[in-house]
């Protein structure tokens, strides 16, 4: 870890809980745990939502392609958060329609897609956002650029989208707003358990500081077994996957809305989606085995990337301006004996809980709150219930306010 150069002071604080990573789990943790009443401390290494949390594909999503894997309960969970959202933070997440055009050589034929989308559309409970449509082929000239050679279906349906790095600063603000701490930038020197929880000293650009907590959620996202063998006494590990997902920005615009294609060289899936006045290309799936801090998109994913982008918009005139790398964590105990890559992984979170000590592996940014809750369930049950302020299931989420 990155140290920062304190001062020679010193202080000490005491909190219920301290949550190491400043992504958008533990900013949701954070949130979470200050609404049900518990005195909380967030500290993040660098800056809020520096690691995964800004290098996502901007999606509040169910997953349609989950449904593949059968991870039937996390669509569902994910759709009913994607509902949440819309209302909780209309400032940050709005709606748009995705297509997903179908070709001779697809894949999937049209009659399965439609069974997915149906399928999608019964764990939203039959609601308006759930519903789809064909686009008449007579109107694919309005696709903006879309590929017709071959074409045979193109299916609509409605997913969200956000931006993340915003997203998870106003659950941060949220969560100060409720009474939360936060330092940032802030380093994890080392952290001891003791009777009553762990002792906890952190670099700050204040000095030296020591916390004492009662209960120490690691939710470090990819450093989250560097962050763990930092503790003493060690507390178990889950052997993990590093995936690393690489996105690209085009400078042009092709649509005001989203497509979901499939890759022409290994059928997997790739969104193009309206990124600002320009263009968001990803994601790719690559096994990451360095240090988390050295992400880098790799010649191979771009090349990827771009081969998808011509083959289905084989006219756009855009340029990449920009590209991004994040690492997925996928536990690797839920690897289902058939499943041959990373896109057939299930996303389901995984904990890791002892006397004090609670770990968060995975996690999709949709999920976050409702994560959250699952972390808040394991909170009370160490902790004992406190005296609850507000429940996030009701709380807005706003921009920052302009200066």
């Amino acid at each position: 870890m990155d140290a920062i150069s304190p001062t020679s002071s010193t202080s000490e604080t005491t909190v219920d809980v301290l949550v190491v990573g400043g992504g958008i789990q533990g900013a949701g943790v954070a949130q979470a745990t200050q609404a049900a009443g518990y005195q909380t401390l967030i500290v993040e290494k660098t800056a809020w939502a520096a690691g995964t949390s800004s290098k996502s594909s901007k999606l509040i999503h169910g997953g349609l392609r989950y449904l593949q894997s059968g991870d039937f309960s996390l669509v569902r969970e994910s759709l009913k958060e994607r509902s949440l959202l819309l209302k909780l933070a209309p400032e940050l997440v709005h709606s748009n329609w995705f297509s997903i055009p179908i070709y001779h050589d697809s894949t999937y034929r049209p009659w399965q897609i439609r069974a997915g989308l149906t399928l999608y559309w019964l764990l939203t409970g039959c609601s308006s956002e759930g519903r789809f449509e064909v686009v008449p082929s007579a109107d694919w000239s309005s696709l903006c650029g879309l590929k017709t050679e071959g074409l045979q279906k193109v299916f609509r349906y409605r997913d969200a989208q956000t931006d993340d790095t915003r997203l998870t600063e106003a659950v941060v603000r949220s969560a100060q707003s409720l009474g939360a701490d936060t330092r940032c930038p802030a380093t994890l020197r080392s952290a001891t358990q003791t009777p009553q929880g762990y002792r906890v000293e952190l670099e700050t650009t204040a000095g030296i500081e020591t916390i004492h907590c009662r209960l120490l959620v690691n939710a470090a996202g990819p450093w989250i077994n560097l962050l763990a063998r930092a503790i003493t006494p060690q507390p178990q590990i889950i052997d993990i996957d590093l995936v690393q997902g690489a996105h690209l920005i085009l400078d042009q615009k092709i649509s005001e809305q989203c497509f979901y294609l499939e890759a022409p060289s290994d059928g997997r899936a790739v969104f193009v989606v309206p990124w600002y006045d320009g263009t968001l290309l990803g994601t790719t799936e690559t096994a990451f085995d360095n240090n988390p801090d050295n992400t880098a998109v790799k010649d191979e994913e771009r090349q990827y990337l771009l081969e998808v982008l011509h083959h289905y918009f084989p006219d756009y005139p855009g340029q990449v301006c920009g590209e991004m790398a994040g690492l997925r964590v996928l536990p690797k105990k839920v690897l289902p004996k058939e499943a041959t890559g990373f896109h057939l992984r299930s996303r389901e979170v995984q904990f890791v809980e002892s006397n004090g000590y609670l770990a968060i592996y995975g996690g999709k940014l949709t999920g976050y709150r409702a994560t959250a809750e699952k972390v808040l369930q394991r909170v009370e049950k160490q902790l004992g219930r406190a005296n609850h302020i507000a429940d996030t299931q009701h709380i807005r989420l706003c921009e920052e306010p302009k200066s």
